[in-house]
């Protein structure tokens, strides 16, 4: 099998599995949308199996697959930022890939740093779509910063907590799937 039809199959598989992980809700969905999920891990296991292709590719068909079956549609910039853009740009973990041949120590740092990165990023968009478009939602003497912040935060830090410690394990106990070598 060629490396591109490989590469297309196993995206197609994980990211049917993030839409899946992201209809277990562990908390939420919060008012205009967020919820503690796992849905991206798929997209980070990807990211350090294949690499950037590889993750914003899985990002970006979650993010597409998360409109169609749970979007909180309001304005058409939000649903970028809010869908594709944001989960395209957990890919990047993938510029910071451990190897399976990596001793296990530099492999957790490389994968806690790449899911920062990863996590950071969705946020990023996340607060960007809010302060553009909810800024009105904000209590009254909170900047829009500070509300889509604070409340982006709230799901986002518990999901990159409970990603990190998973595909820990996973690197740990299935380092093959992580790490495709």
């Amino acid at each position: 099998m060629s490396n591109r039809i490989l590469l297309i199959s196993e995206v197609a598989i994980m990211a049917a599995l993030g839409v899946i992980l992201g209809f277990v809700k562990l908390g939420g969905p919060w008012a205009f949308g967020g919820s503690v999920s796992l849905e991206m891990v798929p997209i980070f296991i990807m990211a350090f199996r294949r690499g950037v292709a590889g993750g914003v590719l899985t990002g970006l068909m979650i993010g597409l697959l998360q409109l169609l079956f749970s979007p909180y549609l309001y304005f058409p910039l939000q649903i970028v930022l809010d869908y594709p853009l944001a989960f395209l740009l957990v890919g990047l973990a993938g510029l910071v890939r451990p190897k399976s041949k990596d001793a296990f120590g530099k492999r957790v740092t490389l994968i806690i740093v790449g899911t920062f990165i990863g996590s950071l990023l969705r946020l990023v968009s996340h607060v960007i779509s809010g302060v553009a478009f909810f800024a009105s939602s904000a209590p009254e003497g909170t900047s829009a910063f500070v509300y889509s912040i604070t409340y982006n935060s709230t799901y986002i830090v518990p999901t990159f907590i409970l990603t990190v410690i998973l595909v820990i394990m996973l690197s740990k106990t299935a380092p093959k799937l992580i790490h495709g070598e």
